[in-house]
């Protein structure tokens, strides 16, 4: 009933707030202030749209959100999408030139924005805008009183009606402004529910930026499909926040990038077993056996309840999920796009495998589109109901991305092992043509790179025929200001050495390094972590650089 229901984000919402009225849907870690039941949200978010019409704010007009992840997104989110209106989520990383470019180009009437934000709506935006609202108040801090003339008209939308335009960059440059309806959004929020179940009794811990597709349809939309409550971090989520905030929340489902896991697993795990004889000696002789009394304390770490864990955004370090295997801890893989409203595929219990994000979910059919005979490797073509309408006034790039009988060409390429799992080698876009015309997927190499001690992260880019390996340490792992600069560049190059030697033994000749390139300062990511390699494709603010100039 409910599934067949739900065919819309404003059905989403009735349904919710009349089912659910008298749950909490959303609230602060550590208090209950500022935050909604399913009752009081509903009120909040329609007493919203009635200001909204005030000021001519009607059905098909955008209005955008800038914030930080907190409670009043979402009652932003649903003050716009179940009257018609277009959400605009932006990214709180954007600079305040892609925040100026996003609401020109999407058109946008009204942002709500956090006091933190507000300094990156440049004069020119915010002198165009009918409304400019503080989000943490919902005061009206900009106003074109010319507007206020109450015929803000309202529509009941229909599924494929739009609901959402999505600028991303993804980590290739330009940016693109993905058009996803109302089916597109509700679709995948049943295919979450068909994915993994959850109840009016789970507890969600959000930890990504709600402006990102992952984590606004599976841990927004898809809570308020349960009648769930979803609690939210005032600060973005270091280590020190998320081990205070876990034992508070005690969170049965979580939604992370693997950097999260990736670093608990490097900063906190490996370091353990090397501090304990006991561990080192288990490691060597009963390592599954270690694995699994990690895996018990980690639990304990995640606040003891944790059934679902989420991953994806980017490809999980194998290393890490051979660990989380082991360990039997209850993570789950997914793949998806913002495209694709995100979800795709996805790898629980027993379908796990290390590299796989496993089958197609519910409702969506996967294929491989110009398989290579000889390795099978082939592009990753999507259909289903959660696929995008297009990117906002760009038909040329939308045509480029579906193939002639309309399956979305997703650019990811991969192999399907004898079970029917996906395997995911690289990026098409990233793919380096070896001398001998060899495929070599940089990722590849990278995961190898990124299990060398030391190592934080790696990308390997292609210059003058040549594979580059740009490396970024762990922290503290260089003593950058106390050691002296000879002993500081003779500590790097013998650092290098073993990173070229141990990454080439350990890939194919075609793959193999020929340099190693040290990056001080950390790489610059997309919101789920993914390092934007058309920064670095060229030249790079590496340690050699400094040291040419110096």
């Amino acid at each position: 009933m409910r599934e067949k229901y739900v065919d819309t984000l404003a059905k989403l919402y009735d349904y919710a707030t009349t089912v659910y009225s008298k749950n909490q849907y959303t609230q602060w870690y550590d208090t209950k202030e500022g935050g909604y039941t399913y009752n009081t949200f509903k009120a909040k978010c329609d007493g919203l749209s009635k200001k909204l019409t005030q000021y001519g704010v009607g059905a098909g007009d955008k209005v955008a959100i800038l914030s930080q992840s907190m409670p009043n997104w979402s009652v932003a989110f649903f003050s716009i999408v179940p009257f018609g209106r277009i959400a605009i989520p932006i990214l709180p990383d954007s600079s305040e030139n892609e925040v100026t470019n996003i609401l020109k180009h999407s058109e946008s009437k009204v942002v709500f924005v956090s006091q933190k934000l507000a300094g990156k709506i440049s004069q020119e935006c915010r002198e165009k805008m009918t409304l400019i609202i503080e989000i943490e108040t919902f005061e009206v801090i900009h106003a074109d009183e010319e507007q206020f003339t109450c015929d803000g008209r309202t529509s009941v939308p229909t599924p494929d009606d739009i609901a959402a335009i999505i600028y991303t960059s993804g980590t290739t440059g330009s940016a693109k402004g993905v058009v996803l309806s109302h089916r597109n959004l509700s679709s995948n929020v049943i295919t979450c529910y068909h994915a993994c179940k959850r109840t009016e009794k789970d507890r969600w811990l959000s930890v990504l930026p709600m402006a990102h597709t992952l984590e606004m349809t599976l841990s927004m939309l898809y809570p308020m499909y349960c009648g769930a409550t979803v609690y939210y971090l005032p600060k973005p989520p270091v280590a020190s926040l998320l081990l205070k905030a876990l034992p508070i929340v005690k969170p049965t489902t979580m939604l992370t990038v693997p950097l999260i896991i990736e670093k608990v697993y490097k900063g906190s795990v490996l370091p353990t077993i090397k501090k304990s004889r006991t561990l080192t000696w288990m490691n060597e002789h009963m390592h599954g056996l270690m694995c699994r009394i990690i895996g018990m304390k980690l639990k304990k770490t995640f606040g003891g309840r944790i059934s679902f864990y989420g991953i994806g955004g980017a490809k999980l370090d194998p290393e890490v999920e051979k660990f989380l295997l082991k360990a039997k801890f209850p993570y789950a893989i997914g793949y998806g796009l913002t495209e694709t409203s995100p979800l795709l595929g996805y790898a629980m219990h027993g379908w796990r495998a290390v590299g796989s994000f496993g089958y197609p979910v519910y409702n969506v059919q996967l294929k491989l589109h110009n398989v290579n005979p000889e390795t099978g490797e082939g592009e990753i073509v999507a259909k289903g109901p959660n696929v995008m309408l297009g990117y906002y006034k760009d038909p040329v790039r939308t045509k480029s991305v579906f193939t002639e009988d309309g399956w979305f060409r997703t650019s990811d390429i991969a192999v399907i092992d004898e079970k029917g799992r996906y395997f995911i080698k690289g990026r098409n876009n990233n793919m380096i043509l070896g001398p001998s015309g060899e495929n070599i997927y940089p990722e590849e190499i990278e995961n190898v790179i990124n299990n060398v001690e030391g190592v934080s992260e790696s990308i390997v880019v292609q210059r003058d025929g040549r594979l580059v390996a740009l490396v970024q340490p762990a922290e503290n792992f260089i003593q950058w200001d106390k050691e002296g600069e000879d002993k500081l560049y003779e500590t790097l190059d013998n650092w290098k050495a073993k990173v070229l030697k141990i990454t080439n033994k350990n890939v194919s000749k075609a793959s193999q390094v020929s340099s190693v390139e040290v990056m001080k300062e950390p790489f610059e990511k997309t919101a789920t972590q993914k390092i934007r390699r058309f920064k670095y494709k060229d030249s790079a603010p590496t340690v050699e650089e400094e040291k040419k100039e110096n």
